[in-house]
């Protein structure tokens, strides 16, 4: 096949990095400055503010680190534990995987709970495995929001009240990196107390913030965590951040970026971005039916709103769908990771997304499907979507 460069814009569609809206773009170009000056808080106190009213918070602390999600995974547990303190995670993908391989790197002790791949966080398991603990050893409790690997997304409010039934003192952790900005999250509500976030999905930037809110139990458990941090500290954090500075040099463009993209959310609107991912995703869920496939979401309540995890039929490799549509079509599609590696492919539907644009890429999708055999009718997932995107539309006439 021809490696000669595809005119037209690539069609960004895997779960993150999201496509970068050009005010994004724009606000990011910006000449290096000090970050020590007297003007620089002008920048920085308001996206703190801003950032609570995006995880609904109004007492937590919210923090913005040069990292990936997994920095953020990474200080929340090193910022509160101590080595040999017991944690209590599902494990239903590979995100949720990787958090419990982090947590055992950091010398902790993870009480794993092993949930189907295509279903999520289990209320009723996570609340006998509290009340079985008598002695409150388990310390925190890791619950996966949205796993991208699996297009699945779990009521975290149920995680809180399994918790709460139990009369256990457990923390609650959530990774809401594919979630927090596109799906609706309560941090004050649903008692979470960290919430982890990244700037590539929903806040639509670039990979580099770890982007964190943590409550005032979660601050306090700092005190006698014991766990070794330095680049990750709260308490540095805490204190630079009050008068509007960092501990160290932060990523200046991506703050400006930042800025920019809760400009975009707050202009929008929080409940209708919520409103709009639901709509996008479920034009891909009709087209999926269409086709005649199903998603690896086990039932309809665990479908995601921000990715959809597409399983091909036996007998087919889902990373040739991925490598036709990206070498042919210039569509990027996510893999299948770890035990679903080439069963399925994965459609990410959310931040910086209309109809016309999803709709694109599941024109090429079904291209990408026929050249490789599978059997799907020309333009009946096209169809199906416009029929749902035509029904309800988000911009009236």
């Amino acid at each position: 096949m021809s490696n000669a460069r595809i005119p037209g814009r690539n069609f960004l569609f895997v779960p993150g990095p999201t496509n970068l809206p050009d005010r994004v773009l724009r606000a990011m170009n910006v000449a290096s400055e000090d970050h020590r000056s007297s003007k620089f808080p002008e920048l920085t106190l308001p996206l703190f503010a801003q950032l609570k009213k995006v995880f609904k918070t109004t007492t937590g602390h919210a923090f913005i680190f040069p990292a990936s999600g997994t920095g953020g995974w990474e200080a929340a547990l090193s910022n509160t534990l101590s080595p040999g303190d017991k944690v209590l995670a599902s494990r239903f993908g590979q995100f949720s995987h990787l958090w419990i391989d982090l947590a055992q790197r950091l010398g902790l002790e993870v009480i794993v709970q092993e949930e189907e791949w295509g279903t999520g966080n289990n209320p009723e398991r996570i609340e006998e495995a509290l009340r079985a603990d008598k002695s409150h050893s388990i310390k925190a409790v890791l619950a996966t929001h949205n796993e991208t690997s699996t297009g699945v997304t779990s009521d975290i409010g149920a995680v809180r009240r399994a918790i709460d039934k139990a009369k256990h003192p457990a923390l609650l952790f959530v990774d809401g990196v594919s979630s927090i900005g596109s799906l609706d999250f309560q941090q004050d509500e649903w008692g979470v107390d960290i919430a982890v976030s990244g700037s590539q999905k929903g806040f639509m930037l670039p990979a580099g913030l770890a982007i964190m809110s943590v409550s005032k139990k979660a601050l306090a458990a700092a005190a006698t965590a014991k766990v070794r941090r330095a680049y990750f500290d709260f308490n540095d954090h805490v204190k630079a951040n009050a008068s509007g500075y960092f501990p160290y040099t932060p990523a200046l463009p991506l703050l400006y970026g930042l800025r920019e993209a809760l400009n975009i959310l707050f202009e929008e609107g929080l409940e209708q971005v919520y409103k709009r991912h639901h709509h996008l995703a479920e034009g891909v869920r009709a087209a999926v039916r269409a086709w005649g496939l199903k998603l690896c979401a086990k039932e309809p309540k665990w479908n995601s709103d921000t990715v959809s995890a597409i399983m091909v039929p036996d007998g087919f490799d889902g990373a040739k769908v991925i490598d036709i549509a990206y070498r042919r079509y210039n569509l990027a599609l996510g893999a299948g990771l770890s035990q679903m590696a080439g069963k399925l492919f994965r459609i990410g539907h959310l931040g910086d997304l209309n109809e016309l644009m999803l709709l694109g890429a599941i024109a090429g999708t079904e291209m990408a499907m026929l050249d490789v055999g599978i059997k799907v009718t020309p333009g009946s997932g096209v169809a199906a979507a416009q029929a749902v995107y035509r029904a309800a539309p988000l911009l009236q006439a």
